[in-house]
């Protein structure tokens, strides 16, 4: 008995990398949020915290139909490197806008993660979960750069 396919383990290993953002981002949109004074933002940001939580349920959902056993993401090195820049900004009193900032390169390497997977050999259905989440996250990217942009300092 053979194996998956070259094309659907291709496929596994782009969507963990996927997952991997979603928790390097429900975390960083945690933690941003926690630290932003404009009210507005930080709303829009721990909403998006559980967003990206949904969207890796949803993900983990998928690798479990498809016979995935063994999901214990922890998110990325890069990630991680990430959310520590993002609390060292919000501790030293970082500016909103240097926060916003360090949202819009996330996001930024998120969107990157949904290209790579959307690249890849994917049933329909998983394709059109990658491309629904990944229109979300690209809305969310601009809306964090509009935002930036908006800030003085």
């Amino acid at each position: 008995m053979s194996g998956p396919s070259k094309e659907l383990v291709e496929a596994e290993v782009a969507i963990r990398i996927v997952i991997e953002n979603l928790i390097d981002g429900q975390e960083g949109f945690q933690g941003i949020g926690e630290s932003l004074k404009d009210d507005v933002l930080k709303r829009y940001f721990l909403a998006e915290s559980l967003k990206r939580a949904e969207f890796r349920g949803d993900l983990e959902t998928i690798l479990h139909q498809e016979g995935v056993k063994d999901i214990k993401e922890t998110g990325t090195a890069a990630g991680a490197f990430v959310r520590i820049w993002g609390d060292l900004k919000s501790i030293l009193g970082g500016s909103g806008q240097s926060l916003l900032e360090t949202a819009e390169q996330a996001e930024h390497k998120t969107l990157e993660a949904y290209g790579d997977a959307l690249n890849k050999f994917l049933p329909r259905p998983v394709r059109e979960v990658l491309s629904e989440q990944a229109s979300h996250v690209q809305k969310s990217h601009d809306y964090i750069k509009a935002a930036r942009a908006g800030i003085s300092g």
